[in-house]
């Protein structure tokens, strides 16, 4: 099989092949570390967060964590020293050299499945623009949405549609904030699907309220609906998950959907420009790419003047070209952050604190909750208004009186907007409370 490598470099490079450093030294730090997590305050300070301030917009962009910051370091000064020879060496070398495979195999181990079934992209955007546009779509067909999901998504869909000749549909999953509950939310989805829906596309978390779906029910309720039609006319359902991963438990392969997009430098604290899609081998098999990519199949194919063989996988749709390298490459460290804090602990312990904001909102009466306190239906986002002020005010109220980093969601209706991490406190929760509780 001719390689980049082959094809780029000739025998007198391989006399440095020993001068590539693996950045074993990085990993050493961070396992030597490891049993310092178990503390929260030792967790809190893997973060070089500016402490003048309550930091609650960690799902926005991340601050790296020590042993992200270490990595990327470790790899950056790989690349300033030999540029060429790194990105060879580690893009092109050898099977067990080959650092993207032991990225997308690290995903794997911490999602359940094969690194072979997951694309690297640079975001969520990214991610759901890659499923959306590749599915076997015709004229005729239709995606299915609702009304709650991110600008970025309704436009993957959109864009989609027009490629395709498709049409897409949104619906409310529920009419009130204070009436929603689980059964209805998966009733509206299936009866929703019509005999020409080819696609449902939904979101894990809403980034415009907190509310969590509960999607293993809804991919059910899709699997129902698919055991009455024949293969061709299967419905593929999508997940935009970022909101729930690093947050939830990170078994998400056995809540069922068919492909999933999610950015990891938010909560799973991973390096900026970073992200992956997944979906099941029979899906990739039927997709097609919408842009170059890395696989070495691809290369070869075009270097022997032939289409490439078999059906897609995943690898074809990671997108190509020359990228960050380093941010990619350091990715494992976010994920070995994660092993050794413990998801469980991760889990619970943002549950603790945003079930302690919302808790303390609800009891407030010039506050309007919207984020369900149920904890099937809420993560780690929380939702809210105070009567008499706009969000935005609200927002910089915390700020210049509080040093409070809160948020606004960006959406046509919009909420104050706070999220708790593991990089918070208990003390903080009460702080942020106070502070609200004086906006009367």
């Amino acid at each position: 099989m001719l390689s980049r490598r082959n094809f780029l470099l000739t025998s007198a490079l391989a006399a440095g092949a020993g001068a590539v450093p693996t950045g074993l030294a990085a990993e050493k730090k961070r396992r030597a570390g490891a049993d310092d997590l178990r503390d929260w305050g030792a967790v809190r300070r893997q973060f070089d967060l500016d402490p003048r301030y309550i930091h609650l917009s960690g799902f926005y962009l991340t601050s790296h964590p020590r042993p992200v910051r270490e990595a990327l370091e470790s790899y950056r000064q790989q690349l300033e020293a030999n540029p060429l020879h790194t990105v060879e060496h580690l893009m092109f070398g050898s099977p067990q050299d080959h650092v993207l495979t032991k990225v997308c195999n690290t995903i794997a181990s911490y999602i359940g499945g094969s690194g072979d079934d997951i694309a690297l992209t640079q975001n969520t955007t990214t991610g759901l623009a890659v499923i959306y546009q590749g599915l076997p779509l015709k004229p005729g067909d239709e995606i299915l949405t609702t009304t709650h999901d991110h600008y970025v998504h309704h436009e993957s869909i959109r864009l989609a549609a027009e490629r395709h000749g498709a049409t897409w549909r949104k619906i409310p999953l529920f009419d009130s904030y204070d009436a929603i509950s689980a059964d209805e939310l998966v009733e509206r989805i299936q009866k929703a699907i019509r005999p020409e829906t080819r696609v449902v596309g939904v979101t894990w978390v809403h980034s415009s309220s907190g509310l969590k779906l509960p999607i293993r029910r809804m991919s059910d309720a899709v699997a129902e609906v698919n055991r009455g039609r024949a293969p061709e006319r299967r419905v593929f359902f999508v997940v935009d998950a970022v909101h729930g991963f690093g947050v939830e438990e990170p078994d998400l392969l056995t809540m069922g959907m068919d492909a999933l997009a999610v950015g990891t430098h938010k909560w799973i604290f991973g390096p900026r420009g970073t992200g992956f899609a997944w979906a099941r081998p029979e899906v990739w098999s039927v997709m097609k790419p919408m842009m170059p990519g890395n696989s070495a199949a691809l290369f070869s194919a075009w270097a022997g003047e032939k289409p490439p063989a078999g059906p897609a996988r995943a690898a074809w749709f990671s997108p190509g070209g020359f990228q960050a390298f380093e941010h990619y490459w350091a990715l494992p460290a976010a994920f070995e952050f994660h092993r050794a804090i413990g998801p469980a602990r991760i889990t619970e312990r943002i549950r603790e604190l945003n079930t302690q904001m919302r808790e303390g909102l609800a009891k407030m009466p010039h506050v309007v909750l919207y984020t369900p306190r149920a904890k099937e239906l809420s993560s780690g986002i929380t939702c809210f208004d105070v009567k008499g002020m706009t969000q935005r005010q609200v927002v910089q109220r915390l700020l210049e009186r509080h040093k409070i980093l809160a948020t606004t969601s960006p959406y046509p209706v919009s909420y104050a907007r706070l999220a708790f991490g593991i990089q918070n406190t208990p003390e903080e929760v009460e702080k942020t409370l106070a502070a609200i509780r004086a906006m009367t």
